[in-house]
């Protein structure tokens, strides 16, 4: 089926088509396009109107452009506006508009992409389900997804984000959405805000874009709770708060194992169990937000609880694997890749979790560590070096063995560290990544986490190369 015609394409957004066209998908980037895309020709980094002529030759449908690119003919297939991203903003719009898709939005300081795959992946046992498959969650990357929903689709789940102040609700008011969920309030992106209050008033903005007579969906036992409470109120929405002081959907318990993680609620009169595999307990209240948003949406509560049960954590974003270093001896040690974000509400849970899992004992008696490889936490303001000593105090060191530092906002954390516990310090990723056989020995338990752009991910990569299994 075809996502947009070249005349509904148009009538959207007020441009002029230079052909007939029908596109399949929408893309921003020749590197990742498909045959039969509309490629918008965004200016970011850099122009997309010079890869206007790339996208065409690579298959795309059409071109949404604001002028005819240099080497484009000018009988190409192209839809010309004045501004591509108020075109992309109108195409959103009306790819909203004539969705029958029932709609949950998703913002909150921590959790927000993964929360959205737990949506995702319970959803699709109800029905067509759309969501981006990239944290689509900014002033292009709404429209997108919006503008990809298929008419047709029975759910679809937007993520918001922002990093700045009145970001949020310009993107809620464009998605309408039937179901607004807060995951969390944390420090996070504090470099533009005064206050963690400030970002509470900025998360809970989204619930001003929804649609009438629908459901605001945020924890109850926060200290910036009243905030989001006073403002579902505001936009007159049906108020679902879930958590441990909740009345409707209430947290009973969370046990940690080795294997999952299993959550335990009771919603009405329904007692629930979810078992997510490989996953901290910082997951579970986004799990709990999950069946709130099942129950807003009058779905089988059983169902979802067994739907949740089939997620598991994402490369990047707390995924656990064995890395074989030997598969004769059977020696191995437990990767946890939490790298593609970090703040301090995230760092703890990550922490907790690492201090969780046990280590494993060789043949030669030897117990494993359990070692932390941490990157700077960007964003956090005047206050970035307090936050980064304070990770020093979390309880959870108490059974961390070993701390490496990556970055130079990290050497505070370092420099505060005790001796024993204190491991190498590097301004920059690759410094550990080349030496990643050294940091790890059979039965360690190694938790990678840090900000995108601290780029410790290549510390992932380096250990994954050491896996004997997928050789």
């Amino acid at each position: 089926m075809s996502l947009w015609t070249a005349e509904d394409a148009a009538r959207a957004t007020g441009g002029q088509t230079t052909a007939d066209w029908v596109a399949n998908g929408i893309s921003i980037d020749t590197r990742s396009l498909q045959p039969g895309d509309l490629f918008i020709a965004l200016k970011a980094a850099r122009d997309g109107h010079d890869f206007v002529a790339q996208a065409l030759e690579k298959g795309a449908a059409a071109a949404l452009v604001s002028h005819l690119p240099e080497g484009v003919a000018e009988d190409a297939p192209l839809l010309i506006v004045p501004d591509v991203m108020d075109a992309l903003t109108a195409l959103g719009a009306a790819g909203r508009a004539r969705a029958k898709a029932r709609i949950v939005a998703v913002t909150g300081s921590v959790g927000k992409t993964s929360t959205k795959e737990m949506l995702r992946e319970m959803l699709s046992d109800f029905g067509r389900t759309h969501a981006a498959e990239a944290s689509f969650n900014n002033h292009w990357g709404v429209p997108i997804t919006l503008a990809r929903l298929e008419p047709d689709a029975d759910f679809a789940v937007v993520e918001i984000g922002m990093n700045h102040p009145g970001e949020i609700e310009p993107l809620a008011r464009l998605t309408r959405p039937h179901v607004a969920m807060i995951t969390t309030i944390a420090p996070a992106h504090l470099e533009a805000f005064e206050s963690i209050e400030g970002i509470a008033h900025e998360k809970a903005s989204i619930f001003n874009g929804l649609e009438p007579k629908s459901h605001a969906v945020y924890p109850p036992d926060l200290p910036t709770s009243p905030i989001l409470e006073a403002a579902a109120k505001a936009a007159h929405a049906i108020c679902l708060p879930f958590g441990s002081g909740a009345d409707h959907v209430q947290l009973h318990d969370m046990t940690q194992t080795e294997a999952a993680l299993v959550l335990r609620a009771q919603i009405g009169q329904l007692r629930l169990a979810v078992r997510l595999s490989d996953a901290g307990a910082h997951f579970g209240m986004n799990a709990l937000g999950c069946l709130a948003v099942a129950d807003a949406l009058g779905l089988d509560l059983v169902r979802a609880a067994l739907a949740l049960g089939r997620w598991k954590p994402p490369a990047g974003r707390g995924l656990r694997q064995k890395i074989v270093l030997d598969a004769v001896e059977e020696l191995h040690f437990t990767l946890i890749d939490d790298a593609f974000n970090a703040n301090p509400a995230s760092l703890r849970a990550a922490l907790d979790m690492l201090a969780r899992l046990s280590p494993g004992q060789t043949q030669a008696e030897r117990r494993g560590r359990r070692i932390a490889i941490l990157g700077d936490m960007l964003e956090l303001g005047p206050d970035e070096r307090a936050l980064h000593e304070a990770v020093a105090d979390d309880p959870a060191m108490q059974a961390v063995d070993l701390v490496h530092c990556v970055g130079p906002r990290m050497a505070a954390l370092h420099a505060k560290l005790p001796q024993r516990k204190r491991g190498r310090h590097v301004l920059v990723a690759d410094d550990l990544a080349s030496i990643a056989h050294n940091l790890v020995a059979p039965g360690d338990v190694v938790l990678v986490k840090g900000s995108k752009s601290s780029f410790v991910s290549r510390i992932v990569d380096g250990l994954r190369n050491l896996d004997m299994a997928s050789r």
